[in-house]
């Protein structure tokens, strides 16, 4: 069975066709050491979140490392993916959340059943922190095949996952920024939302007569405005992305960039699964069989795809 790319291949699930055109929006503030992108999952978080049935702190957690891979991804200049991975050994021992440079997104979430249970007994709100336990963050841009991976990684370190980030960025990246996340079972569903600011390096576009310490009062002055972002005013669908911007730095004269889409995307393909299967020895895969069926289940997405046993491994066998 050849390699079929996902939107051709027939035989893969149905899954959620959902676009945001306007998830990511890049602004900057003109003449200002300050540029920013404000994300919003909009109906896309609903339908990412709700595939796993996780209980509400793991699904707000999760929400809010789509947010944060996406708009982390919103900055690359080139085709590929940036993804965001936590390990430890707490209730929630990975999570994995990526978005590819055209706004594809995708989630997975692994916990541990009993420490979750016994954490939520303890707290039924518990931090990041508490449901990563000890551990690290991976932060990831995978450029394909054919290029060498860039990865850092750091400590978790930090009660929020706005924090472990912030953490990341002053002891990898060296840059200065401001991180909100928000993620919330809203009454319209799953919403989640972030706000990135990062200080720019350089002199490129800003006012000539600011000197470092007026440079240094400019950015201050764009994170003490950010700070007045409520998690409901991000997770807010009928205030305009627009709308909000304005509302936070009006008096600074913000200014936006082109938008870009986000959208559900999950990579898993039927095509792809029947290779892999096809290099399991034939004993192997007949005790993966149920009733007939190999069962194979995405853990991005979390459909199943069947396979007749008869229709596998017939390769090996000839």
């Amino acid at each position: 069975m050849p390699s079929t790319p996902a939107f051709l291949d027939s035989g893969r699930p149905a899954v959620p066709d959902i676009v945001v055109p306007r998830g990511i929006l890049p602004f900057f503030l003109p003449q200002r050491p300050v540029r920013g992108r404000l994300i919003r999952l909009g109906a896309l978080a609903e339908a990412l979140i709700s595939r796993h049935d996780h209980p509400e702190p793991v699904r707000a957690l999760a929400g809010q490392a789509l947010a944060l891979a996406a708009g982390l991804a919103g900055a690359l200049k080139f085709r590929g993916s940036f993804s965001i991975q936590a390990k430890g050994d707490g209730a929630v021992p990975m999570l994995v959340a990526d978005c590819t440079d055209t706004g594809e997104l995708r989630l997975y979430a692994r916990t541990d059943a009993d420490k979750l249970a016994a954490l939520l007994d303890d707290n039924p709100n518990p931090s990041a922190a508490a449901l990563f336990g000890k551990g690290f963050l991976a932060f990831t841009v995978d450029q394909g095949p054919d290029m060498e991976r860039h990865q850092g990684i750091v400590a978790i370190e930090g009660d929020s996952l706005a924090d472990m980030a912030l953490h990341y960025f002053e002891t990898s990246e060296q840059l200065r920024y401001f991180v909100h996340l928000a993620a919330a079972n809203t009454d319209a569903g799953w919403r989640a939302g972030a706000l990135i600011l990062e200080k720019v390096a350089g002199s490129g576009g800003i006012d000539p007569d600011l000197d470092a310490a007026a440079q240094q009062e400019s950015w201050n002055t764009a994170t003490i405005l950010a700070s007045t972002l409520t998690d409901r005013e991000l997770l807010d669908d009928t205030l305009s992305s627009d709308n909000l911007l304005h509302r936070l730095f009006y008096s600074e004269g913000v200014a936006v960039d082109l938008a870009r889409a986000l959208a559900y995307g999950c990579r898993c393909s039927r095509a792809r699964l029947h290779d892999i299967l096809q290099g399991f020895p034939a004993d192997d895969l007949d005790h993966m069989a149920i009733d007939g069926d190999i069962v194979m289940t995405c853990e991005f997405c979390n459909i199943d795809f069947r396979f007749p046993r008869t229709e596998v491994g017939r390769r090996m066998a000839e």
